[in-house]
């Protein structure tokens, strides 16, 4: 495959295509994938999450920076809210990280949710993959921020780091949420504002309670002030501090075999659903789901039905 040949060159234009072939869940992309797979692995997978207006572009374009100076390539996937009309991002990081755009060593790309409950778009996984065989060190993936349903990044990065501001409330929705589980670190960027000591504390007060004398690692709380790329260098020395206690703890193996086993498995269901979907006839889909709508059928009998007529999908294709 040229495209591939192209892209293990350092293509960076062929990058871009491989992408672009992914995201449209193009016919020959698990064939690109399965090329690329190999050379993947190698990459620190960092997941950036937290409310709207918490400075999460901008802290990730100063760690990104830091890094740069210290010799590593990064890759950014910032996923974006989805445009109703075209499906696009909406918010457009390659933008606002203008600056960085011209660096060889760093590859952004914006992708759009395109209704994904997590925040994350089905495809951010493969993206992934794409810039980790490109050879970049560090990947970050930087979420909408969409809520509680932002628990799916723990699934998809080595580390997760929640960014809260001070006067937001975003401490209390922290903990509300459940961030407060996958948090790996915490941040409270915006650390100038009034009321930065106080979202520490609140912060503090339940890793304080639930601190056991087996944990190897306690999440820090660190403050930052991005615009002005205050902390930011402290928050990379912990990035690394993490990885390697994944790494020592064996956590870092056990999260990559979760996240490769969770995969195989999403592959499978949307394949055998593909598959028995194309087997019924026509119309008859849009009937059952009228039947359940009217109350006629519930959903695990017709679940049950579909299953029944399923048979040997698995030995198709």
């Amino acid at each position: 495959m040229e495209i591939v040949e192209r892209f293990l060159a350092g293509d960076r234009r062929a990058a871009a295509r491989l992408i672009s072939l992914i995201e449209n869940d193009a016919s020959q992309a698990p064939q690109l994938l399965a090329a690329l797979y190999p050379h993947t692995g190698r990459a620190h997978i960092v997941g950036v999450t937290g409310s709207p207006g918490t400075g999460k572009s901008t802290l990730v374009g100063e760690l990104t920076k830091k890094i740069r100076v210290r010799g590593e390539k990064v890759g950014i996937v910032a996923v974006d809210p989805s445009s109703p009309f075209s499906g696009g991002a909406l918010l457009g990081d390659r933008i606002r990280m203008q600056e960085l755009s011209t660096d060889e060593g760093v590859f952004i790309r914006s992708m759009a949710t395109r209704g994904s409950l997590g925040g994350l778009a089905r495809a951010t996984g493969d993206v992934v993959k794409v810039l980790d065989a490109l050879g970049q060190d560090l990947i970050f993936i930087e979420t909408v921020g969409a809520g509680q349903s932002e628990v799916e990044i723990a699934r998809a990065a080595h580390t997760v780091v929640v960014v809260v501001a001070p006067g937001l409330g975003d401490e209390i929705q922290a903990i509300k949420a459940g961030l407060f589980e996958i948090a790996d670190i915490f941040v409270v960027n915006k650390a100038d504002r009034e009321g930065a000591e106080g979202a520490v504390a609140t912060l503090n007060y339940p890793l304080d309670m639930n601190q056991t004398e087996g944990d190897r690692w306690r999440p820090p709380i660190l403050k930052t002030v991005a615009i002005r790329g205050e902390g930011v260098e402290a928050l990379v020395d912990a990035l690394k501090e993490h990885l390697g206690y994944l790494k020592e703890s064996g956590q870092l193996e056990l999260k990559n075999r979760q996240r490769s086993e969770e995969e195989v498995k999403r592959i499978v269901e949307e394949a055998l659903l593909e598959r028995l979907l194309s087997r019924l006839k026509e119309g008859e889909w849009e009937r059952m789901m009228l039947r359940i709508a009217d109350r006629e059928l519930d959903p695990y009998t017709a679940a049950e039905k579909l299953l029944e007529s399923a048979g040997d999908l698995g030995k198709e294709g």
